[in-house]
């Protein structure tokens, strides 16, 4: 007896979701390819002063090449453009390596030009966050729609950055506000409430970008000797400032603030929550306005994004460690063009918490947070 069997094609797999799917990279770093490309955008005084005198911040010699040397201007080796400019500095490059490669649909700048939030000439501060502005619309925006500008200010004296956002939030190009989390005093002073009334007011999330100069050590207990613990620092900066937000009570004053914490990793979140709730059960008389625990606050104003991705040796620990914080609260970003960045391919193979979840990672939490469509 003979039976037919029907042959059987081979199995299709799925392509990788990040192929099959449009993503949103909530961290690209645009750069000048000189300190005279925003010129143009400056007045004659400030074109003047920037040739005389340059920048002016808190702590010496923080314009120069970053460290380490052996990754100069922060950026992976193969992110220097054919025509020499500097990494991040030549749209169409861009566009080749990372945009289209990525299958980028939306890529919200983030500029690190010049540091004008961090100078001590405010006046100058506000010029050059202005031009910083302008420029991210000439030179990139107008040229590629997929490209969101953040609107750069000076948080140190708030009138110059609410008349910064005064001039901004009308125009659709701009997604966002940026500041650096590295400020005179913590982010939950009152000095900086006017700023947040400002994003309130005209429906602006806040990002923050680690990093900035405020002239104070990295560390509570002084200068750091190695690059290595200057780079961990980040993720302490993002503690305190969440910290501070949440205690002095930002978000009890401003019930619709959004905040979203760039470049700080994810996985320490759920500890922080832990320990801000116990102390609060136990000192909550000092802080009467504080209506909820620390940690309702911060899932319900705090965003993160998943660059740096941390890397422990068991992936399932990283998924659950995403599960405490809340996949609605996380947005991918890759940090392009730096040396440490994180790819598409990288956070998929990694993030083992299913196609639905990773969806909302790659793409969706950022299209609802930014009215993206």
């Amino acid at each position: 007896m003979s039976t037919d069997i029907l042959e059987r094609p081979p199995q299709q797999r799925a392509a990788p979701l990040h192929t099959r799917l449009k993503v949103v990279d909530c961290d690209i770093h645009p750069t000048a390819a000189s300190a005279d490309e925003l010129l143009p955008f400056l007045s004659e005084r400030w074109r003047d002063y920037m040739k005389t005198y340059g920048g002016f911040y808190r702590q010496p010699l923080s314009d120069t090449l970053s460290h380490p040397r052996m990754a100069p201007d922060v950026a992976r080796a193969d992110a220097w453009p054919p025509g020499g400019k500097p990494p991040g500095s030549d749209l169409a490059f861009m566009q080749t390596q990372h945009l289209d490669a990525n299958n980028i649909e939306h890529g919200m700048l983030m500029p690190l030009n010049r540091g004008p939030g961090n100078q001590r000439n405010l006046e100058f501060g506000a010029a050059l966050a202005g031009a910083v502005n302008d420029w991210q619309l000439a030179h990139w925006v107008d040229r590629d729609t997929r490209l969101h500008a953040s609107i750069v200010v000076t948080q140190e004296h708030p009138p110059f950055a609410i008349a910064e956002i005064e001039k901004r939030a009308g125009d659709r190009r701009f997604s966002q506000i940026m500041l650096p989390p590295k400020s005179l005093e913590p982010q939950g002073r009152r000095r900086y409430w006017p700023i947040y009334e400002a994003a309130v007011a005209h429906n602006l999330p806040l990002a923050l970008h680690v990093g900035g100069i405020n002239g104070y050590p990295a560390t509570a207990s002084g200068w750091p000797s190695y690059y290595i613990e200057e780079q961990h620092t980040n993720v302490q900066g993002m503690q305190s400032l969440i910290t501070s937000m949440v205690i002095e009570g930002v978000f009890e004053q401003f019930p619709t603030l959004k905040v979203v914490l760039v470049e700080g990793g994810v996985a320490w979140v759920p500890a922080l929550k832990w320990r801000m709730d116990k102390h609060w059960k136990r000192l909550k008389s000092e802080a009467p306005h504080l209506k909820r625990p620390p940690s309702e606050y911060i899932h319900d104003h705090i965003w993160l994004t998943t660059q740096p991705l941390d890397e422990p040796d068991a992936d399932m620990d990283l998924a659950e460690a995403f599960e405490q914080v809340g996949v609605d609260r996380v947005m991918f970003s890759t940090d392009y063009p730096h040396w440490d960045g994180d790819e598409p391919s990288f956070v998929v193979g990694k993030l083992k918490i299913g196609e639905e979840k990773l969806r909302r990672i790659l793409r969706d939490n950022a299209r609802e947070l930014y009215g993206f469509k």
